[in-house]
């Protein structure tokens, strides 16, 4: 396809790369207290619990700046504008997160189920599939697998558990239940809930295997999420010729809507690796990654140790990144919402996201872009740059950038 770059002029950039920390939010907003969540701070706590915790380059390019930070000091000549976005879906999941970064205002709350699915769900599941049910709870995906991974073995019933999020996750094992008899019943369970009484943000496969005591989940998860309520400017961009590459799990949070290529990744690691590929390679228009590691093994485990080792190995990757942004491209970095690991529960947080914009005109010279009042301010300035219509929300950055 013919580059709509010539539709850019002079001061656009023709790549985009975004990269969302998965639940790294930057304190609580001030709605917080209606979310329970009153006193969270995801960034503040880690770094007040691990105090040898060390982010040099997050430093250099500004984070400091965005809110007080222990061990993470103001830098006075940062690499990146800086600033914090404030979510106005209702909800604070990651669906709910990611559409509003792309424009989307979710005005209704996905249901979340904090004692378990109905009944009448999932006897008509278990009738459909021929198969039992085990758990039935909100649970740690690799906690309820030790716990009936042993009993699935034996009976061959599925391990059915949620979490905070608006989800019902399926574990099966890959040596007792086939992978596509697992994909066929989730794609049924899919079917069932998109709609009232149910409404269920996603429904996901999560195959292992192993042995109990020693059960390791596999790279074949498989997420089953409703599509976008209206269009994204993933669907204007992709709609106006320009690449839209998901990486990680965003495909399945877009349900494939706007998207035109897609690499799936096994963990944050393999994210950066396939973020560095891309990079390399040619392209015009938006990278989108998604780096799951921070929420889904450490910010819903409640573990700030191994929260901040997370950290540690993304800001170590940062030169890696910043080396393949060239006076063309543009990398944005900041996250979908908070999942405070020192704070009650398991669930997410309501908090401000951090942004971090870096261009290399911009170092040493880096800017406060302010308190933006939706994450969507990204989506009006994705869509500002690439000459697409805007969204029904949020306000571009573009020009502060210039």
């Amino acid at each position: 396809m013919t580059s709509p770059y010539s539709k850019l002029g002079e001061s656009g950039f023709e790549r985009i790369c975004v990269i969302v920390l998965d639940s790294v939010g930057i304190g609580e907003l001030p709605d917080a207290g209606a979310f329970g969540d009153e006193g969270s701070h995801t960034l503040g706590h880690i770094c007040e619990t691990v105090p040898t915790i060390s982010l040099p380059q997050l430093q250099q390019l500004g984070l400091g700046q965005i809110a007080p930070l222990s061990r993470v000091a103001p830098n006075g000549n940062p690499d990146a504008h800086y600033g914090k976005m404030a979510e106005i879906s209702s909800g604070k999941d990651t669906m709910t997160g990611h559409w509003e970064l792309m424009g989307l205002k979710t005005e209704i709350p996905f249901k979340v189920f904090p004692n378990g699915f109905p009944k009448d769900l999932l006897d008509k599941f278990s009738e459909a599939t021929g198969r039992g049910i085990l758990g039935n709870v909100p649970a740690s995906g690799t906690a309820i697998i030790e716990q009936y991974g042993a009993e699935q073995m034996r009976t061959g019933a599925w391990i059915v558990y949620t979490s905070a999020d608006s989800v019902i996750q399926i574990a099966a094992h890959e040596d007792v239940i086939p992978l596509a008899e697992l994909y066929k019943a989730c794609e049924l369970m899919r079917e069932w809930t998109r709609r009232e009484p149910y409404a269920i943000g996603r429904v996901i496969a999560r195959p292992y295997r192993g042995e109990p005591g020693r059960y390791e989940r596999t790279a074949n998860r498989h997420d089953y999420a409703l599509a976008p309520s209206a269009p994204t400017v993933l669907d204007r961009l992709s709609g106006a010729g320009w690449d839209v590459i998901a990486v990680g799990k965003i495909n399945d949070i877009f349900s494939g809507q706007g998207v035109t290529e897609t690499y799936p990744t096994k963990s944050n690691a393999h994210g950066i690796q396939t973020t560095i590929e891309q990079l390399d390679r040619s392209f015009h228009g938006l990278l989108f990654v998604n780096l799951v590691d921070f929420d889904s093994l450490y910010g819903h485990r409640r573990d700030p140790q191994g929260y901040a080792a997370c950290l540690e190995q993304f800001d170590q990757s940062l030169p890696e990144l910043t080396r393949r942004i060239g006076e063309l491209d543009l990398l944005v970095i900041t996250a979908d919402h908070g999942n405070d690991p020192t704070f009650a529960g398991t669930d997410h947080t309501r908090e401000y996201v951090p942004i971090l914009i870096y261009h290399p005109s911009f170092v040493g010279k880096g800017q406060s872009i302010g308190v933006r009042s939706t994450y969507a301010d990204l989506a009006a300035t994705i869509a500002d740059n690439f000459k697409v219509s805007a969204p029904d929300h949020g306000t571009s950055f573009l020009p502060q950038l210039n």
